[in-house]
Protein backbone atom coordinates (compact mmCIF):
# COMPACT_ATOMS: atom_id res chain seq x y z
CA UNK A 1 0.00 0.00 0.00
CA UNK A 2 2.67 2.49 1.05
CA UNK A 3 4.64 1.85 -2.39
CA UNK A 4 1.21 2.20 -4.52
CA UNK A 5 0.94 6.10 -2.22
CA UNK A 6 4.24 6.58 -2.99
CA UNK A 7 4.12 5.84 -7.05
CA UNK A 8 0.88 7.97 -7.37
CA UNK A 9 2.14 11.01 -5.01
CA UNK A 10 5.10 11.25 -7.56
CA UNK A 11 2.55 11.24 -10.25
CA UNK A 12 0.84 14.01 -8.92
CA UNK A 13 4.11 16.03 -8.25
CA UNK A 14 5.03 15.09 -12.29
CA UNK A 15 2.14 16.65 -12.83
CA UNK A 16 1.98 19.55 -11.21
CA UNK A 17 5.98 20.29 -12.22
CA UNK A 18 4.65 19.63 -15.95
CA UNK A 19 1.77 22.09 -15.47
CA UNK A 20 4.13 24.61 -14.24
CA UNK A 21 6.53 24.03 -17.24
CA UNK A 22 4.25 24.59 -19.99
CA UNK A 23 2.96 27.99 -18.37
CA UNK A 24 2.97 30.96 -21.05
CA UNK A 25 4.35 32.63 -17.97
CA UNK A 26 6.15 31.63 -14.32
CA UNK A 27 3.27 32.35 -11.49
CA UNK A 28 4.19 34.67 -8.52
CA UNK A 29 4.98 33.49 -5.00
CA UNK A 30 4.26 36.96 -3.80
CA UNK A 31 1.80 39.39 -4.45
CA UNK A 32 3.81 41.45 -6.83
CA UNK A 33 7.30 41.03 -8.09
CA UNK A 34 7.45 44.78 -10.29
CA UNK A 35 9.89 44.51 -12.31
CA UNK A 36 13.44 46.19 -11.73
CA UNK A 37 14.49 47.62 -15.12
CA UNK A 38 18.01 48.97 -13.58
CA UNK A 39 18.56 45.63 -12.29
CA UNK A 40 22.23 44.07 -14.10
CA UNK A 41 20.98 40.50 -12.89
CA UNK A 42 19.16 38.93 -16.21
CA UNK A 43 16.62 36.43 -15.50
CA UNK A 44 13.49 34.40 -17.54
CA UNK A 45 11.66 38.31 -16.65
CA UNK A 46 12.60 40.72 -14.59
CA UNK A 47 14.10 40.66 -11.26
CA UNK A 48 12.12 42.00 -8.20
CA UNK A 49 11.89 45.49 -7.06
CA UNK A 50 11.93 46.16 -3.50
CA UNK A 51 9.11 46.19 -2.37
CA UNK A 52 9.54 48.89 0.15
CA UNK A 53 10.04 51.30 -3.11
CA UNK A 54 7.13 50.26 -4.68
CA UNK A 55 4.16 52.47 -5.20
CA UNK A 56 1.01 52.72 -7.28
CA UNK A 57 2.70 53.91 -10.35
CA UNK A 58 4.48 50.97 -10.94
CA UNK A 59 0.48 49.67 -11.83
CA UNK A 60 -0.29 52.89 -13.92
CA UNK A 61 0.55 54.20 -17.71
CA UNK A 62 -1.86 57.24 -19.30
CA UNK A 63 -1.79 55.01 -22.25
CA UNK A 64 -4.88 57.02 -23.98
CA UNK A 65 -6.43 53.41 -25.28
CA UNK A 66 -9.52 55.50 -25.90
CA UNK A 67 -7.45 57.77 -28.43
CA UNK A 68 -7.53 56.56 -32.32
CA UNK A 69 -3.95 55.49 -33.59
CA UNK A 70 -2.62 56.33 -37.06
CA UNK A 71 -2.31 53.72 -39.00
CA UNK A 72 0.77 52.47 -41.33
CA UNK A 73 0.65 51.32 -45.02
CA UNK A 74 -1.01 47.75 -44.31
CA UNK A 75 -3.78 49.82 -42.47
CA UNK A 76 -2.80 48.65 -38.79
CA UNK A 77 -1.16 49.78 -35.71
CA UNK A 78 -0.91 47.58 -32.48
CA UNK A 79 0.02 49.42 -29.30
CA UNK A 80 0.60 47.27 -26.72
CA UNK A 81 0.89 47.80 -23.63
CA UNK A 82 3.18 44.58 -21.73
CA UNK A 83 6.14 45.31 -18.30
CA UNK A 84 7.82 47.17 -20.41
CA UNK A 85 5.36 49.81 -20.29
CA UNK A 86 3.92 49.09 -16.52
CA UNK A 87 6.59 47.35 -14.33
CA UNK A 88 3.85 46.06 -12.53
CA UNK A 89 2.96 43.53 -14.84
CA UNK A 90 5.97 41.31 -14.45
CA UNK A 91 5.35 38.11 -12.92
CA UNK A 92 1.32 38.22 -13.38
CA UNK A 93 1.03 36.48 -17.01
CA UNK A 94 -1.13 39.16 -18.85
CA UNK A 95 -0.76 41.87 -21.02
CA UNK A 96 -3.23 44.26 -23.39
CA UNK A 97 -3.23 45.83 -26.79
CA UNK A 98 -5.64 48.15 -28.47
CA UNK A 99 -5.77 47.42 -32.28
CA UNK A 100 -6.42 50.50 -35.11
CA UNK A 101 -7.90 49.00 -38.36
CA UNK A 102 -7.98 51.73 -41.38
CA UNK A 103 -10.89 50.96 -43.96
CA UNK A 104 -9.60 47.75 -45.85
CA UNK A 105 -6.90 47.59 -42.93
CA UNK A 106 -5.56 44.39 -41.33
CA UNK A 107 -3.06 43.24 -38.93
CA UNK A 108 -1.05 40.67 -41.18
CA UNK A 109 -0.88 37.30 -40.14
CA UNK A 110 1.47 36.85 -37.14
CA UNK A 111 2.32 34.55 -34.09
CA UNK A 112 1.87 35.39 -30.53
CA UNK A 113 4.95 32.81 -29.55
CA UNK A 114 4.10 33.24 -25.62
CA UNK A 115 0.29 33.78 -25.39
CA UNK A 116 -3.41 33.24 -26.32
CA UNK A 117 -5.28 35.96 -27.30
CA UNK A 118 -8.96 36.92 -27.01
CA UNK A 119 -9.78 39.87 -28.94
CA UNK A 120 -12.83 42.32 -28.68
CA UNK A 121 -14.14 44.30 -31.47
CA UNK A 122 -14.87 47.82 -30.24
CA UNK A 123 -15.95 49.70 -33.01
CA UNK A 124 -16.44 48.05 -37.03
CA UNK A 125 -16.40 45.34 -38.09
CA UNK A 126 -13.08 42.75 -38.70
CA UNK A 127 -12.76 39.29 -40.54
CA UNK A 128 -10.39 37.28 -38.37
CA UNK A 129 -9.15 33.83 -38.57
CA UNK A 130 -6.27 31.43 -37.31
CA UNK A 131 -4.85 28.42 -38.87
CA UNK A 132 -3.74 25.41 -36.64
CA UNK A 133 -0.15 23.62 -37.18
CA UNK A 134 0.77 20.85 -39.04
CA UNK A 135 -0.99 17.94 -37.36
CA UNK A 136 -2.16 14.13 -38.43
CA UNK A 137 -5.04 14.93 -41.09
CA UNK A 138 -7.79 15.67 -41.07
CA UNK A 139 -6.73 19.32 -38.72
CA UNK A 140 -3.78 19.52 -40.68
CA UNK A 141 -3.32 23.27 -41.35
CA UNK A 142 -7.16 24.07 -40.34
CA UNK A 143 -8.55 27.42 -41.18
CA UNK A 144 -11.35 28.68 -38.66
CA UNK A 145 -12.30 32.03 -39.48
CA UNK A 146 -15.00 34.01 -38.29
CA UNK A 147 -17.01 37.72 -39.27
CA UNK A 148 -17.32 39.79 -36.09
CA UNK A 149 -19.17 42.30 -35.20
CA UNK A 150 -19.42 45.05 -32.47
CA UNK A 151 -19.16 43.77 -28.98
CA UNK A 152 -17.93 39.95 -30.51
CA UNK A 153 -15.10 38.59 -29.06
CA UNK A 154 -12.74 35.65 -30.67
CA UNK A 155 -10.26 33.62 -29.09
CA UNK A 156 -6.36 33.07 -31.08
CA UNK A 157 -4.86 29.86 -29.48
CA UNK A 158 -1.27 30.50 -28.56
CA UNK A 159 1.45 30.15 -31.44
CA UNK A 160 -0.63 30.27 -34.04
CA UNK A 161 -0.67 31.70 -36.98
CA UNK A 162 -3.59 34.58 -37.18
CA UNK A 163 -4.94 37.89 -38.53
CA UNK A 164 -7.37 40.40 -38.54
CA UNK A 165 -8.89 42.12 -41.65
CA UNK A 166 -11.42 45.69 -41.50
CA UNK A 167 -13.81 44.96 -44.80
CA UNK A 168 -15.78 47.80 -44.86
CA UNK A 169 -14.09 50.15 -47.66
CA UNK A 170 -15.27 53.01 -45.83
CA UNK A 171 -15.28 52.81 -42.18
CA UNK A 172 -12.23 52.08 -39.51
CA UNK A 173 -12.54 49.56 -36.99
CA UNK A 174 -10.77 49.21 -33.35
CA UNK A 175 -10.72 45.99 -30.89
CA UNK A 176 -8.70 45.42 -27.90
CA UNK A 177 -7.02 42.74 -27.06
CA UNK A 178 -6.01 40.92 -23.72
CA UNK A 179 -3.11 38.60 -23.79
CA UNK A 180 -1.98 35.91 -21.54
CA UNK A 181 1.66 36.97 -21.16
CA UNK A 182 3.59 39.86 -19.37
CA UNK A 183 5.54 40.43 -22.83
CA UNK A 184 3.62 38.22 -25.63
CA UNK A 185 5.78 38.83 -28.42
CA UNK A 186 4.59 38.72 -32.53
CA UNK A 187 6.41 37.44 -34.93
CA UNK A 188 4.92 38.54 -38.56
CA UNK A 189 4.92 36.55 -41.24
CA UNK A 190 6.41 38.39 -43.91
CA UNK A 191 8.24 40.59 -42.04
CA UNK A 192 10.27 37.79 -40.41
CA UNK A 193 10.56 35.59 -43.82
CA UNK A 194 11.52 38.37 -46.54
CA UNK A 195 12.73 41.24 -43.50
CA UNK A 196 15.35 39.45 -41.86
CA UNK A 197 18.80 41.21 -40.90
CA UNK A 198 20.57 39.23 -42.50
CA UNK A 199 18.19 38.20 -44.94
CA UNK A 200 18.24 34.50 -45.29
CA UNK A 201 19.20 33.12 -48.53
CA UNK A 202 17.34 33.46 -51.59
CA UNK A 203 18.48 29.55 -52.24
CA UNK A 204 16.43 28.69 -49.42
CA UNK A 205 13.74 30.69 -49.97
CA UNK A 206 12.90 29.75 -53.48
CA UNK A 207 12.96 26.26 -52.28
CA UNK A 208 10.93 26.24 -49.49
CA UNK A 209 8.05 28.57 -51.50
CA UNK A 210 8.47 26.89 -54.95
CA UNK A 211 8.90 30.15 -56.68
CA UNK A 212 11.86 31.91 -58.62
CA UNK A 213 14.77 33.32 -56.82
CA UNK A 214 13.69 36.79 -58.81
CA UNK A 215 10.11 36.70 -57.01
CA UNK A 216 11.93 36.10 -54.19
CA UNK A 217 14.51 39.07 -54.39
CA UNK A 218 11.41 40.95 -55.40
CA UNK A 219 9.78 40.43 -51.82
CA UNK A 220 13.33 40.91 -49.80
CA UNK A 221 13.55 44.15 -51.45
CA UNK A 222 10.29 45.78 -50.29
CA UNK A 223 9.65 47.89 -46.70
CA UNK A 224 8.41 45.18 -44.48
CA UNK A 225 6.56 47.70 -41.90
CA UNK A 226 6.30 46.62 -38.10
CA UNK A 227 2.63 48.16 -37.07
CA UNK A 228 3.58 46.83 -33.49
CA UNK A 229 3.82 49.87 -31.13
Amino acid sequence: MATSSSILLLAALLALVSWQAIASDPGPLQDFCVADMHSPVRVNGFVCKNPMEVNADDFFKAANLDKPRVTNKVGSNVTLINVMQIAGLNTLGISIARIDYAPLGQNPPHTHPRATEILTVLEGTLYVGFVTSNQPAPNRNKFFSKVLNKGDVFVFPVGLIHFQFNPNPHQPAVAIAALSSQNPGAITIANAVFGSDPPISDDVLAKAFQVEKNTIDYLQAQFWENNHN
